[in-house]
C-alpha cells in the first residue's frame, strides 16, 4: 500500500554468453509479510550480511493488516502510515524488495539453494529459502458467489474494494462471526450501515475464545444493535439485476429458511487456509500447514517456514507432547521470524514467547494470553462499571490463559505470570477488585 515507486530490475551479473543471468540472492524470502519482513530485519540484527530478496505478490509494498478491518476501512488512517519500512530502509540494508511477482515453481538441489520462476518469467536464484506466504481466504462455494459485492478482506486489494463500494450500501450481511468478521461488522455499523452478522456456528469466534467470553460479546454486540445470527448459514446470494442473462451484483442473502436480507455487500470471513503450494511442489511435509521443528525447520532441514503458513510445536509451557499448532497473529510472525533468524545464522533457540493476541471491536478492546486449550475451570472477572470483563482459564489448578476486554492490567498480569512460569490462584482471581499481579505466585 502507499505510493508506488518503480521496481528496480534484479541484479544481474554478465554470463558466458551475450544474456545477463540473474544474481544468487543469499536469501530468497517468499512473503513480504509480517513475518517476511521481520525475518529480514531479524537477520540484519544479528549480522547477517548476504543479500536478501524479500518478494511478494501484491503491487504494495509490505503492510500491516490488523488495520485493515478497523481504522484503515474507517478512513481514520492512511495508507502510507501503515508501510513496515520505507524503500531508503531496504536498499541501506541490502535487501531487493521485489513487488508484484507470484512464484509458480520452485527448482532446488540438494544443498538447499535453487531457482525460484515467477508467473512472469522471471527468475530468482538463492542460495537458502524462507516461505513466509502465509494464508489465503476460504472460499464460501455457494450460488452467486461469483456476484459483484460478495467480498473478502484478506489484503490491501480486498480492503480497497470494500473502501470503494461502502459508499454506495446500506445493507450489509457479514458471514463469519469470528475476530474478522466482527471488527469489519463494527467498522461498518459505526460508518452508519445496516450490518447482520450470520455465524453457522453456536456461538461468536467458537475457536479462539471460551463460552463466558462468546457469550459477553454476543450480548455486547446485540446491545450495541448488531444483528447477530447464530446457528445460520447462506443458501445461496441473490442478484440485483441482469444484461441478459447475465447476473451482476449481489441484492440479498437468502438464508436455509427461506429469509432474504437485503445487501449491497455481502462480506465473507468463515477462516483462511495456509499456502502450502510451493511447499507440496518441494515434497515438504505439509498438515495444515507447513511442518517445522521447534527452530522454524520444515522438513528437508534447510527452507524455513514461518507465520501463518507453519504447522509448528506448540510452543506454551506444559504443553502435551508432540502437540503441534498453526498461530494466525501478528506476534506469532514476529516471535517465530527470530527464531527462523537464528537458524539461518546457525544458531538454535526455540520459540521463547507466550503466544498472545487481540481484537478491537466498536469500543471492546479484547486481548488474550496464552492458549485455552484443554482447560478445566474458568474464573470470571466483572466490573459492570467499569466496562471490564476477563475470564481465566485453569488446568490442574494452573493458570493457563486469560481473555481479557477493557481490562489490560488482569491481560499483562497473565501474560507475565505464564512467560515467568508462576501461577494467579483460582480463588483469589475471583475477585475483580482484586489486582491479578498482587496475587502472582510461584508455581
Amino acid at each position: 500500500m502507499g505510493t508506488h515507486t518503480a521496481e528496480q530490475p534484479a541484479p544481474v551479473a554478465a554470463g558466458t554468453g551475450t544474456t545477463a543471468v540473474p544474481t544468487r540472492t543469499g536469501l530468497l524470502i517468499i512473503g513480504a509479510s509480517q513475518s517476511g519482513v521481520q525475518l529480514a530485519v531479524s537477520l540484519r540484527a544479528l549480522g547477517f550480511d548476504e543479500h536478501i530478496t524479500l518478494l511478494g505478490d501484491e503491487d504494495h509494498r509490505p503492510y500491516q493488516r490488523p488495520a485493515l478491518s478497523k481504522e484503515f476501512l474507517q478512513g481514520t488512517v492512511e495508507s502510507e502510515s501503515l508501510i513496515f519500512r520505507s524503500n531508503e530502509y531496504w536498499a541501506e540494508h541490502n535487501v531487493d524488495l521485489v513487488k508484484g511477482e507470484y512464484i509458480v515453481r520452485i527448482d532446488r538441489d540438494a544443498d538447499g539453494s535453487g531457482v525460484a520462476h515467477a508467473s512472469s518469467g522471471r527468475q530468482f536464484p538463492f542460495k537458502r529459502l524462507a516461505l513466509t506466504v502465509g494464508a489465503r481466504a476460504r472460499k464460501l462455494e455457494i450460488d452467486g458467489g461469483d456476484l459483484d459485492g460478495v467480498l473478502y478482506l484478506r489484503n490491501a486489494d480486498d480492503a480497497l474494494a470494500l473502501k470503494a463500494r461502502v459508499g454506495d450500501a446500506k445493507d450489509v450481511v457479514v458471514i463469519g462471526g469470528g475476530f474478522i468478521g466482527l471488527e469489519a461488522a463494527s467498522s461498518l455499523q459505526k460508518m452508519g450501515k445496516n450490518v447482520t452478522v450470520l455465524e453457522f456456528g453456536p456461538r461468536l469466534v467458537g475457536r479462539a475464545v471460551g463460552e463466558e467470553t462468546a457469550e459477553y460479546f454476543l450480548q455486547a454486540h446485540r446491545a450495541r444493535g448488531l444483528d447477530i445470527r447464530l446457528n445460520t448459514s447462506a443458501a445461496r446470494f441473490r442478484a440485483a439485476s441482469a444484461e441478459g442473462d447475465k447476473q451482476t451484483s449481489v441484492a440479498g442473502v437468502e438464508l436455509q429458511d427461506g429469509t432474504v436480507l437485503p445487501a449491497q455487500i455481502v462480506l465473507v470471513g468463515i477462516g483462511v487456509i495456509p499456502n502450502t503450494q510451493l511447499a507440496e511442489q518441494l515434497e515438504l511435509t505439509v498438515d495444515n500447514g507447513i511442518v517445522v521443528d521447534r527452530f522454524a525447520l520444515a522438513s528437508d532441514g534447510t527452507t524455513v517456514a514461518i507465520g501463518d503458513c507453519a504447522n509448528m510445536p506448540n510452543p506454551v509451557p506444559g504443553s502435551e507432547p508432540g502437540e503441534r499448532i498453526r498461530l494466525e497473529s501478528v506476534n506469532n510472525a514476529i516471535e517465530h521470524a527470530k527464531v527462523a533468524a537464528y537458524s539461518l545464522t546457525g544458531r538454535r533457540e526455540e520459540y521463547a514467547g507466550i503466544p498472545w493476541f487481540w481484537s478491537n471491536q466498536a469500543d471492546l478492546k479484547l486481548q488474550i494470553a496464552g492458549l485455552c486449550n484443554g482447560y478445566d475451570r474458568t474464573v470470571l472477572r466483572r466490573d459492570e462499571e467499569r466496562g471490564k470483563f476477563s475470564v481465566l482459564y485453569y488446568r490442574q489448578g494452573q493458570v493457563i490463559a486469560a481473555d481479557c476486554v477493557n481490562a489490560p492490567l488482569d491481560f499483562m498480569a497473565v501474560k507475565n505470570a505464564l512467560a515467568k512460569g508462576r501461577n494467579i490462584p483460582a480463588d483469589a482471581a475471583a475477585d475483580p477488585a482484586t489486582l491479578l499481579k498482587t496475587i502472582t505466585t510461584d508455581s
